[in-house]
């Protein structure tokens, strides 16, 4: 083997090296963008699921609560959804129901008594 055999192997090497790489970057985000539109799917089914068991105030409410705490509104969603899916529902849920659920969930507030002496 000569310097210039080298040289072009060395070369050669390179290429395929580049080659595979963009391949692997491809199929990478070709996963991703497919995870992507997973996720965009699931939100738009849930979000059509709780546009349909919820009247426009319920659906307000719990706007209002994704906005303070995400958690409490991700569990009261979670809720609905089974109801809805399991056929337990007969009417949609307003802004009362929406609130007994709400007790339900939520964390017991402690009262803070404070006596003066």
């Amino acid at each position: 083997m000569t310097a210039n055999d080298d040289v072009e192997l060395a070369e050669l090497r390179r290429r395929r090296l580049q080659e595979i790489q963009q391949m692997q970057q491809g199929a990478t985000q070709n996963a991703y963008s497919a995870q992507q539109a997973e996720m965009e799917r699931r939100d738009s089914e849930r979000a059509e699921i709780l546009r349909r068991v919820l009247t426009p105030e319920a659906r307000e409410r719990l706007g209002r609560i994704r906005l303070a705490k995400p958690e409490v509104a991700g569990s009261v969603e979670q809720q609905v959804i089974a109801l809805a899916a399991s056929g337990r529902l007969q009417r949609p849920i307003d802004d009362a129901t929406l609130r007994a659920l709400l007790e339900r969930i939520s964390p017991e507030r402690r009262e803070i008594k404070i006596t003066r002496r």
